[in-house]
């Protein structure tokens, strides 16, 4: 099987009829338009995303079973509603428009569904339609974020990543390895976000983790934004950027290849 591109959009109405979909993963690239503090721009969830896609695309031999669906760059962002610039929609809307999206690929006879998530505040939203496309449609869908599978635990420190979960050093650093022009580093600081204290009184509050609270953005830092971004460079944010290219489509292998009778296994009792 031969694709003459690995972008949904570039297909014909022909071109879906006569492919063979029985190993075909349509990846969903999905993120966010929201205020990353005073240094990055509001686009940078989706335009991660989107990048991230792009990059993969670029690597992929002709006949590799991927096809890139338009991004969905407007997602739940009403953590960040005290600050302009955010867009934002509904979780229950972005849900049911996620889940109709997936419902075309499915009309098209494709079984195998890849959300691409880059924003923080909507994993909650993507598990849940994954697992409502299993059980309504039969899907095999599969919900993941990049920097989660992406390791970078020898280029940023754990304190760093464990704190700076917005517009901080690491996502500051992809975003000057992808759009230098757009960072505004004079305004970028250390925002010491309200994790720290928190955590420094050993207590078992935190925003998120084991144990996590719903917060909004200025609660924990009155910027926006959480963590070191004035340590951040591009080199860095290049390196992880690549390995959350490379770990994207290990990823699409490993859902091309997983095997679809698992899914039709009866209910019952030894």
């Amino acid at each position: 099987m031969t694709l003459k591109s690995h972008w949904w959009t570039d297909l014909t109405a022909l071109d879906f009829r006569n492919l063979d979909m029985s190993d075909m993963v349509a990846v969903f690239p999905v993120g966010a338009v929201e205020q990353h503090g005073p240094h990055l721009p509001v686009k940078v969830d989706y335009s991660i995303a989107q990048a991230v896609c792009e990059a993969a695309v670029a690597k992929m031999d002709p006949d590799f079973p991927a096809l890139v669906l338009p991004v969905s760059a407007v997602g739940k962002s009403d953590e960040h509603l005290r600050y302009p610039g955010t867009l934002t929609v509904p979780g229950p809307l972005l849900a049911e428009y996620w889940f109709e999206i997936a419902r075309s690929v499915h009309r098209a006879g494709c079984r195998r569904i890849l959300f691409l998530n880059a924003h923080g505040g909507q994993p909650q939203v993507m598990e849940m339609v994954c697992r409502r496309l299993r059980v309504e449609l039969g899907m095999f869908a599969v919900s993941s974020m990049w920097s989660r599978f992406t390791d970078m635990s020898d280029q940023f420190s754990e304190f760093e990543r464990r704190h700076g979960i917005h517009a901080g050093e690491v996502e500051t650093s992809v975003m000057l390895h992808l759009f230098p022009d757009l960072i505004d580093m004079e305004h970028a600081r250390n925002f010491e976000p309200l994790s720290i204290a928190l955590e420094q009184k050993g207590g078992m509050l935190t925003p998120e983790g084991a144990v996590g609270f719903g917060w909004q953005a200025q609660d924990l830092h009155p910027s926006g934004a959480s963590g070191d971004a004035a340590s951040a460079d591009a080199a860095r944010g290049g390196v992880v950027f690549e390995r959350a290219v490379d770990g994207l489509i290990r990823l699409i292998g490993e859902v091309s290849e997983f095997d679809l009778t698992l899914l039709d296994n009866a209910p019952g009792y030894d």
